[in-house]
């Protein structure tokens, strides 16, 4: 049974690496293979799969975790700014600078739950973007956000080789942290953080979480005391997004209050249930969709719409136009609500339990048809 276990567990991990890696090849179709945004699915993957952790196994909806993420981008580049260039000590300080705010942050909060929990998450987010955009603008710089400077200090980068006249990059031990490189990069932190989430799915730890979520009360009733638990599933998820807030830094080193604010929590939130909470691909799933949406979607203009429609007649074509447009552009916020809202009526278990759905119709079918022979 255990190895069958870790069979399984390993072909899951090699499937999960094989779609990851060669994101650049079967994205190409689609018009998504371009760096830029191959890492942001990386880094916001990273962010959903930590989430999930919290909200997926113990139902504890959080408003605050994008505190994390900008706790994280600043560590980075502080680290880029006093240490050196190399990403190694950021992300290393990113994770655990942010897990030590994880264990404030949810300390207080975890003493309620339910809305309240939520409530004071909330609280905290608008707090931590608060007290970046205005009140400590020595470490965060304010509302023009944390930058590198040519005069900056790197103690570690000194020791070895001169400044130069520009602005460094950041890199890993020679290899630059721009382009693919810095897509590939980002990808086997995503697989690190897979299998990390994998792990936690499927431990005892992992059981207690979501015994906590079908009925905590019956679980203090049994002698456990919950709040260990939850207080570890709040810092773990705290540090993955930690670790996401720290690569948004090495992709692109600057930091700013606004990935602090309450509404990129929200973000999350919405990645999480439009794929499927508490199921190990559904937030994956749900950044894709809505990465997609925005940079893609986003993109799309008049002219675009009319070259895709040139194939019809003029009338049809400026119709077709009309009726579309309010959907792309600027209006792709629409689109992604009318996805959601489908999702949330006829799926609430998201995108994953609709795929689970058909799987067991087409399984149901193939039975009967087996019967149906049989029986014959």
């Amino acid at each position: 049974m255990l190895f069958e276990k870790k069979q399984n567990e390993l072909t899951t991990m090699l499937i999960f690496s094989a779609i990851v890696l060669s994101m650049p090849i079967w994205l190409d179709p689609i018009g998504a293979n371009y760096p830029d945004l191959l890492q942001k699915f990386a880094i916001f993957g990273i962010f959903a799969i930590g989430y999930n952790i919290l909200f997926g196994l113990t139902g504890y909806l959080s408003f605050g975790h994008a505190i994390f993420i900008g706790v994280g981008s600043y560590t980075a580049v502080w680290s880029f700014k006093l240490l050196t260039m190399n990403v190694i000590p950021a992300l290393a300080l990113s994770v655990l600078l942010s897990g030590v705010v994880a264990v404030m942050v949810g300390y207080v909060s975890l003493r309620r739950s339910g809305i309240y929990f939520s409530i004071l998450t909330l609280a905290f987010a608008q707090m931590f973007y608060n007290l970046a955009y205005s009140v400590l603008t020595p470490i965060t710089n304010g509302e023009t956000g944390l930058q590198l400077t040519t005069k900056d200090p790197r103690v570690i980068d000194r020791m070895f080789e001169a400044a130069g006249d520009g602005l460094p990059s950041t890199e890993l031990f020679g290899i630059s942290m721009s382009g693919y490189s810095g897509f590939y990069f980002c990808a086997v932190m995503l697989i690190v953080a897979f299998f990390l989430s994998l792990k936690v799915f499927n431990s005892p730890f992992g059981l207690k979480l979501k015994a906590i979520k079908s009925n905590q009360h019956r679980m203090k009733y049994t002698g456990y005391n919950t709040r260990p638990y939850l207080l570890s599933a709040f810092v773990i998820s705290g540090m993955f997004a930690g670790l996401a807030g720290g690569l948004m830094a090495v992709t692109d080193p600057l930091a700013g209050a606004e990935r602090m604010q309450w509404t990129a929590s929200g973000e999350v939130v919405l990645m999480t249930i439009l794929g499927g909470v508490g199921t190990l691909y559904g937030p994956l799933l749900g950044v894709a969709i809505i990465k997609y949406l925005e940079n893609i979607f986003s993109s799309i203009n008049e002219a675009v719409l009319y070259t895709l429609f040139d194939f019809l007649p003029v009338w049809l074509q400026d119709s077709m136009v009309v009726i579309v447009m309010p959907f792309v552009g600027e209006g792709w916020h629409l689109t992604l609500g009318l996805i959601f809202m489908t999702v949330v009526i006829f799926l609430p278990g998201g995108i994953i339990e609709g795929f689970q759905k058909m799987k067991d119709r087409f399984s149901k079918t193939n039975e009967q048809e087996k019967l149906k022979q049989g029986g014959e």
